[in-house]
């Protein structure tokens, strides 16, 4: 992707990624897409773990690596040792923003916490992702995104009421979202400290944004005691609204949310020979006979291709989608037309496809400008370039695991 401009919106903003395996490393992959000179710290040899999670490509990177770490620069550094550490504090001093997602108080263990960085610097935002947040009686519990998704109150949602919860898409939906608010939380403290002169420290716990954003949940157990349950494909307050069957053994979303949509699908249906009651009509009487309503649009689409239900709701102006697998979105012309499919050539493992950058902005759109780096890839670039170090310092330094 082209940029339209040699200006990007985080032109000239320094982070330090000393984060790892996913939400702290995709908030900076928001951010170094779109300008930011990110520089990802790894423990020497070692490595991230996320290089060793996932498909393995003959270059022994993963495929999350390749792709989730796009446009960062790597540096090796053991900041657990008294000498790495030293190194970090001479980077956090010329540092806008620096990510982490270690559990609360290991930073502090290894005498880089919050007071002493903002001694440092005090222009520095910390972004702070684990997995209960830095505070409250659970802060020291380890945390991934299951847990996440388990804690935050989607998992119980996922599935059938007569069936165990299932893993709601996802096990990392909640690590995606925590980079993502990282991200936001980057550009408020950045907005901030344009009036103050001052950083400051955003805390996320990985749950939080999972909880966020289960719409009515906590008002209407708020205020009426309702707890929801499980209810398969369906949707709370609303039907139809789920996944019908067709005729050719595939699966489509409908989406009547309100009284005017299922009007006009009630119309299509009704023209093929299949009235609905009248008071289906109003939503209040649909979500009564919520089986039997979604059993009647069933039975529509069972009659017809997908291809055709979806030709029908879009005459209709019936909201409608196909339930893509992965090798059907990479067919479908719309991806194709909004280049949501990026195309980048790298040495070490080819034309590999990845997803395309989020936001479309109009005047500075971005671009990814490589893939996840070589272990230590700019290690030369950072310490001699940039700290001045000499072959000999770095060499000695190797040696003792430091970088």
């Amino acid at each position: 992707m082209q940029a339209a401009t040699n200006i990007q919106p985080m032109d000239n903003i320094r982070i330090l990624d000393v984060s790892s395996f996913l939400a702290g490393p995709f908030c900076t992959t928001q951010l170094a897409e779109f300008g930011a000179d990110v520089l990802k710290v790894e423990l020497p040899t070692i490595g991230d773990a996320l290089r060793r999670f996932g498909t393995i490509t003959e270059n022994g990177d993963s495929l999350p690596w390749l792709s989730e770490y796009r446009n960062k620069k790597s540096i090796t550094l053991d900041m657990r040792l008294p000498e790495g550490a030293a190194i970090l504090k001479r980077l956090v001093e010329k540092a806008d923003v620096m990510v982490e997602n270690f559990q609360p108080g290991t930073l502090e263990k290894w005498g880089l916490g919050w007071d002493v960085l903002r001694e440092i610097n005090p222009r520095l935002i910390l972004v702070r992702i684990s997995g209960y947040g830095q505070t409250g009686p659970y802060r020291d519990r380890p945390g991934f995104g299951r847990i996440a998704n388990a804690f935050g109150g989607l998992s119980y949602l996922a599935g059938y009421p007569d069936r165990p919860p299932v893993t709601p898409g996802s096990a990392t939906i909640p690590d995606y979202l925590a980079g993502l608010y990282g991200a936001l939380g980057v550009m408020f403290a950045l907005r901030a400290r344009e009036r103050t002169g001052k950083g400051q420290m955003v805390d996320i716990g990985l749950y939080e944004p999972i909880f966020r954003i289960l719409d009515e949940l906590a008002p209407a157990y708020s205020l009426n005691g309702y707890v929801r349950e499980r209810m398969g494909p369906a949707t709370v307050n609303v039907v139809p609204h789920s996944h019908y069957p067709t005729k050719d053994n595939r699966w489509i979303a409908i989406a009547c949310t309100n009284d005017k949509i299922y009007e006009r699908l009630a119309d299509v249906m009704a023209k093929e020979g299949m009235p609905a009651p009248a008071d289906w009509a109003l939503l209040k009487n649909r979500e009564i006979d919520r089986i039997k309503v979604d059993e009647h649009v069933s039975t529509w689409t069972l009659s017809h291709d997908r291809l055709e239900v979806l030709t029908i709701c879009e005459l209709a102006q019936v909201p409608c989608g196909p339930i893509y697998a992965i090798d059907e979105i990479f067919e479908d012309p719309q991806y194709a037309a909004r280049g949501n499919i990026l195309k980048v050539h790298d040495d070490r493992v080819g034309e590999l496809s990845i997803p395309n950058l989020v936001p479309r902005l109009s005047d500075t759109p971005g671009s990814v400008n490589w893939l996840g780096p070589r272990l230590g890839q700019h290690n030369d670039e950072i310490f001699k370039t940039e700290l001045g170090m000499t072959v000999e310092e770095i060499e000695r330094l190797k040696a003792k695991g430091v970088v």
